[in-house]
This record gives structure tokens, sequence and C-alpha cells, in this order.
């Protein structure tokens, strides 16, 4: 039965699933708090436009270092001890922005934070290689990836609370202890498949269904030198900084274009992260019904992938309009689009390379869109404060996914050893 494809009763992984989707879930909201305490700290602290943009560099400099490693760190230890190692060590980074007070102080958080969010996009990528068979693992990279946009709404609902009521250092450190608290649940429910008491043979079975991969150790240097990986970590490049401009800046553009405060930020910016929740999702089950028409599923992905870079471009009518509510849905459908074309752009390099680099693959993928966030965080502030004008950067992130696309299927060729 399961060789044939069809799903069998069992339903374990989907809990595996699950508790990916609470690790991202953490990920984001400790990322995006300092977005959403912007305004308020930036009066505090009394930190310019430019500084702001330091700091967001000192986070996106540590993720992409972070990124150079991590991911080979995971393969070599195991996806279990890896994650849990990435996940403690952001949480405490988060609960230890508690503790300073100043330009540097924050920019020495965000660059410890940077290095421990580094591991949780190649950990999480590499447990759907190994508990999903290839028709599934979009949908299920969806779900998982999902967790940043629940992230994203919680804090804007959660953290104004947290801080008008107990202070901005409180609201990092209760953030902070959440993670740890998944921690528990991760050492309780994961263990590779083979190995898991919980799983039944049927199930196991449909999970090992697709044809058998190289058991190999590949060496990074097959991995640099491999012309698809070079089309994904251009093509992060160009669109992984428009989602850190949407995490850092939204509020802070919601705040000075139609005046929103503190109190007043939450529902705008939930809305926002609501409705972008449903395109990893979306964009998941897009391309698994573009296999179940009989396209290949690398083709199935890039026509997902299309339609997402298509939907981000009316994103350019976002600084120009005066209603806040067609800025916010704009910027909403941006967000969905983003969500979509990324649980795609993961599972290209779930399909195309064998489990055991996965994560490496992620992680060098992830390095070039640090990189260009590095780069981003640090003109966006200089932008801003030159000209105080959002026109150019929303026009710039219209077009971005269109151009990573096309990168990605002229470097695309087949023929590379490295590639299943």
């Amino acid at each position: 039965m399961e060789k044939s494809g069809r799903a069998p009763s069992g339903h374990f992984r989907w809990t595996i699933c699950a508790l990916l989707f609470f690790a991202t879930t953490v990920n984001y909201a400790d990322r995006q708090i300092l977005g959403m305490l912007a305004p308020t700290l930036q009066k505090e602290i009394g930190w310019d436009e430019a500084q702001y943009g330091l700091i967001v560099t000192a986070f996106q400099t540590a993720y992409a270092l972070g990124r150079i490693g991590i991911g080979r760190f995971i393969d070599v230890v195991g996806t279990r001890l890896g994650y849990a190692v990435t996940l403690a060590w952001w949480s405490v980074a988060t609960m230890a922005h508690g503790l300073v007070g100043s330009v540097s102080g924050f920019s020495a958080m965000r660059f410890l934070l940077g290095l421990g969010e580094s591991g949780n996009f190649p950990a999480a990528v590499k447990t759907v290689a190994e508990w999903f068979p290839k028709k599934e693992r979009a949908l299920a990279t969806g779900i998982f990836n999902s967790g940043s946009n629940v992230g994203a709404i919680l804090v804007p609902l959660i953290i104004p609370w947290l801080t008008l009521r107990f202070g901005w250092r409180w609201a990092f450190v209760g953030l902070g202890g959440a993670g740890l608290l998944w921690l528990i649940g991760w050492f309780a429910l994961y263990r590779p498949p083979e190995e898991h008491p919980r799983l039944s043979p049927a199930e196991l079975d449909y999970i090992r269904s697709d044809p058998p991969e190289p058991t190999e150790s590949i060496p990074w240097s097959r991995l640099i030198s491999n012309r698809p990986v070079w089309g994904l970590v251009i093509a992060r490049f160009l669109t992984d900084p428009v989602w850190w401009f949407y995490l850092y800046w939204t509020p802070k553009f919601l705040n000075s274009q139609f005046g929103l405060k503190l109190d007043q930020l939450g529902v705008p910016v939930a809305l926002m992260y609501l409705f972008g929740n449903t395109g990893g999702i979306c964009g998941g089950w897009l391309s698994a019904y573009f296999i179940r028409r009989g396209r290949a599923n690398t083709t199935a992905r890039k026509l997902a992938m299309l339609v997402c870079a298509v939907a981000v471009v009316p994103i350019v009518f976002a600084a120009r309009t005066g209603d806040q509510w067609v800025a916010v849905g704009l910027i909403a459908l941006a967000m969905a689009a983003h969500q979509g074309w990324a649980a795609n752009v993961f599972t290209i390099v779930s399909d195309t390379f064998p489990k055991q680099a996965v994560s490496s693959v992620v992680g060098i993928c992830g390095f070039g869109g640090a990189v260009g966030g590095i780069l981003v965080a640090s003109a966006v502030g200089l932008i801003l404060q030159a000209t105080g004008s959002y026109l150019l950067i929303f026009g710039l992130a219209g077009g971005m996914y269109l151009l990573g696309l096309g990168i990605i299927q002229l470097m695309d060729r087949r023929s590379d050893a490295v590639t299943r």
C-alpha cells in the first residue's frame, strides 16, 4: 500500500511537524519583539534611524555567520541535539535583552540572538526530509513555516500588554522563557523515525516510500560549486531581506506614516501576519496540486513560486496610499506570498539533495539571505535617515521575487553531480 503512494493510517509524523511549528513560532516571536518595541525603545534609549539599522545589522551579521557552519553542525550531531542546542541558545539570548539599555548593549544581544536563531530552519527542513516523503514535504514545510507568522501575530497582541503592565525588560524575559519550555516537548517526543516507539511500521514504510538515496558524505566543496545551490543562494540574497524589512520596519512604517502608537499597532500588525500565515500553507498546497496534476516535483515548486512572485508586486503601492488599511492589506498580501515562496524554496532543497546534505545546503542558502539582510538593514536605515520616505524601499521589494525565480531557473542545471 505504502509503495503505491497512499497515506497509511498513522499520522505521528504530523506531531513532529507540530513541534517544528511551535519552534518556528518562538523563533519569530523572539526576533519580532524588537520591531514591535522599536518606537518605544527609540524614545527611551534615544537611538536614531541609522543606529536602529546598525542594531538590526548586528542580528543579520550573526545570522549570516551562523548559517555558514550551523547546517553542518546539525548534519554531524543529528537533528535532536542540534535543534535543542540552537533553541536553548537563542532563548537565553532573548531573555538577556532585558539586562541592557544602550545601543551597544542591544547590538551585542542581537548578535547573540542571531547566532542561535540561524539554526532553526536548517534543523526544521532536515527534520521534514527525515520524517516526510517528497509528496508531503512542501505542505509540511508550509505548515511549520506558518509558525513564523503566528509568532509575529502573538507579538503585537501580547507584547504591548506586557510592556505597559510590567515594562519592556520583562517582555523580553517572558518571551525567551517560553522557548525553554519547548525543549521539554522536543526531548520527550523526538526520535529518528526508525527509532521511534510510537511510529507504526506502516507509517514508517510510507515515510520511506521514495526511491533510496545515496548515503555517502558530501563535502562542502561539491556543495558550494553546485550551480543550483548558487541559484538558490542568489534568490535568497534578493528575497530574504524583503521579509526582514517587513519584520523590523512595518511597525515603524505604520507609526511614521499613519501616526499609530504602541497600543494601536497590535490589531493591524496582527492582521497582516494572520493573513500572511495562510501563505505558507497555500504555497505548499499549490505545489502539491501541480504534482498531482502530473508535474515534476521541481517544476511544481517553481510554478507555485511564480504565482507567489506575481502576488508580491502590488506592494509597490504600499507607501503611496493614504489609507492605513489599504497599506495593511498590500503588506499582508506580500507577506502571504513570501511565505508561499519560502515553503517551496525550502522544499526544492529537500527534493534535490540527499538528506545528509539538506541542513548544509539550507545553511549555505540562508547565508546568502542573511548577507542580503545585512546590506538592506543598513541601507534602509540610511535611506530613511536621509529621505524619510519608504517609496524606494517598497518599490524595490515588489520585483525581487520575479528576479530571484529567474536566477533559479537560469542556474538550475540538473546535470550537477550532487543532486539526486
